[in-house]
């Protein structure tokens, strides 16, 4: 007799599985298309993980979802999430993960309705005539000779045909007349839709035009990506709501300054205990310290189960590729060097400081060799990624992935 859980999990692929099927047997999905703010329930400059929530809200539409990004250099290249059933991409911004642009690549794959109408799909060609009989007038497009692909542009919207090698004089220097269509009769069929924002006036399109697409400016209050300001051993300070958290901090006073915690959950093991020299209780111990959480802003807080005061902090990168990913929103920190005299603002702009982007290599520079990492390994089942190395300093800790890059910092207080 299979066990419970082998049951569900079989359940579970028996439903995955005539989910594809209905969903294959229906076609071609219909989202909403709003150029120059998003399509479906995915809108232009939303975090990451408001498009993960979307995604798990819609299990039965988002089957199969990809996830890429470059491991190595995971600030160089954007973050994309792919529906390969739909033909489309999310492409998010590496610094702030919010997203940037829209790839439709397969149309084929997917509907579009605008206003009354659909476009795309398996039943409707988004031909060159039916685009601009949809979206109306627009000025001449931009003709890409080395990929041989004319570019129409709406605000905030593209499209991108591509020109048999016959009739790419109908298309040079921007002169061909529209709607287009070919000596024979014929009209292209479009190979890709960008909507992006278009408040910078930015002409995005395939090849290098995509990547003019730019994240939309923040709503104004907004705290998202807020700066952290970290002076170790002290305190954090928030750049826009300007609260101050010092270690030592009460519940209540964190409640005052942050707001009510997304989650609050008690540590039920400290596994740093056996490192430290001067306690002597043993490693099993359960300790009464508890976690405030603070997901939207890439931030735990730890309070000492006795006297209920601020111990830890712990800030979260939010790197793809961390065990935590997509558990946390970006935390925006600045961390200033203990060693460094001066004001927040002048730390700032030093080179004595330390942030989400700041590498290990350039860590040792800043605060010199700590020596030896511990390995912390999360559970080996739990992640694919591997293990990562924590080293330690007076006041930090940093949790660094095997690219390099910081994966959290923790901050205490050496005794």
């Amino acid at each position: 007799m299979l066990h419970q859980p082998q049951q569900q999990q079989q359940q579970q692929q028996r439903e995955r599985a005539r989910r594809r099927c209905e969903g294959t047997a229906m076609g071609a999905i219909a989202l909403d298309l709003r150029p120059g703010l998003g399509i479906g329930p995915f809108t232009l400059g939303m975090p990451i993980c408001e498009a993960f929530a979307q995604i798990e809200q819609q299990p039965n539409i988002y089957d199969v979802v990809h996830v890429k990004y470059l491991d190595e250099e995971p600030l160089k290249l954007d973050i994309v999430i792919s529906f390969p059933d739909h033909g489309f991409h999310l492409r998010f911004d590496p610094w702030s993960q919010r997203l940037r642009l829209i790839e439709i690549y397969n149309v084929k794959r997917l509907q579009m309705r605008y206003a009354t109408s659909l476009i795309g799909g398996p039943s409707t060609l988004a031909t060159f005539v039916a685009v601009y009989q949809l979206f109306g007038p627009t000025y001449p497009g931009i003709f890409d000779k080395e990929r041989s692909i004319y570019n129409l542009l709406y605000p905030g919207l593209s499209f991108a045909f591509p020109i048999p090698a016959q009739y790419t004089a109908c298309c040079n220097d921007g002169q061909a007349e529209l709607p287009l269509e070919f000596p024979d009769g014929t009209t292209p069929v479009t190979c890709r839709v960008c909507i992006y924002d278009s408040s910078m006036g930015k002409k995005v399109g395939v090849g290098s035009l995509m990547d003019k697409a730019i994240v939309p400016p923040l709503p104004t209050g907004s705290l998202y990506m807020e700066e952290v300001q970290v002076k170790l051993g002290e305190e954090l300070r928030f750049s826009i709501g300007g609260q101050h958290i010092p270690f030592g901090a009460s519940p209540q006073d964190v409640w005052t300054e942050l707001g009510r915690p997304c989650g609050i959950h008690q540590k039920q093991v400290d596994q740093m205990v056996i490192h430290s020299a001067s306690d002597p209780r043993p490693r099993t111990t359960l300790c009464g310290d508890y976690f405030y959480n603070y997901f939207t802003r890439g931030l735990d807080i730890l309070f000492d189960g006795q006297t209920h005061k601020i111990k830890k902090f712990v800030l979260h990168a939010n790197y793809p590729g961390h065990p935590d990913f997509n558990s946390y929103m970006k935390c925006n920190f600045i961390i200033h060097s203990s060693d460094f005299a001066g004001s927040f603002l002048d730390e700032s702009s030093s080179k004595h400081c330390i942030t989400a982007s700041t590498k290990w290599d350039q860590v040792k520079e800043i605060l010199g060799d700590c020596g030896r990492a511990a390995i912390q390994t999360q559970g080996s089942t739990n992640n694919p990624f591997g293990s990562t190395f924590v080293y330690g300093y007076q006041n930090v800790a940093f949790e660094v992935m095997k690219n390099g890059y910081i994966g959290t910092v923790t901050l205490f207080q050496s005794s």
